[in-house]
């Protein structure tokens, strides 16, 4: 994985896309700690990444949301 800083990202935008076209994952970091901000991966390795697991409760049930299922911030926590 590939490791550039939110400037250099910028400045290298190509480079870094490059990189992701070849498979590779690019870490974004922050500051002098390094601290990791954002991860870009190639398209296959999100796509199999948006299916949830129930875990635990795998076989106790199922889950579905309506396609229209919307909520507002305010709804989310609880405002």
């Amino acid at each position: 994985m590939k490791q550039y800083q939110i400037a250099e990202a910028k400045s290298l935008f190509s480079e870094v896309l490059k990189t992701v076209e070849k498979g590779e994952f690019v870490e974004i970091t922050r500051g002098k700690k390094r601290e990791p901000v954002a991860y870009i991966v190639p398209p296959f390795e999100f796509k199999s990444r948006t299916k949830r697991e129930l875990g635990l409760l795998e076989h106790w049930g199922e889950i579905t949301i309506a396609d229209d299922w919307a909520m507002t911030d305010e709804e989310l926590l609880g405002l």
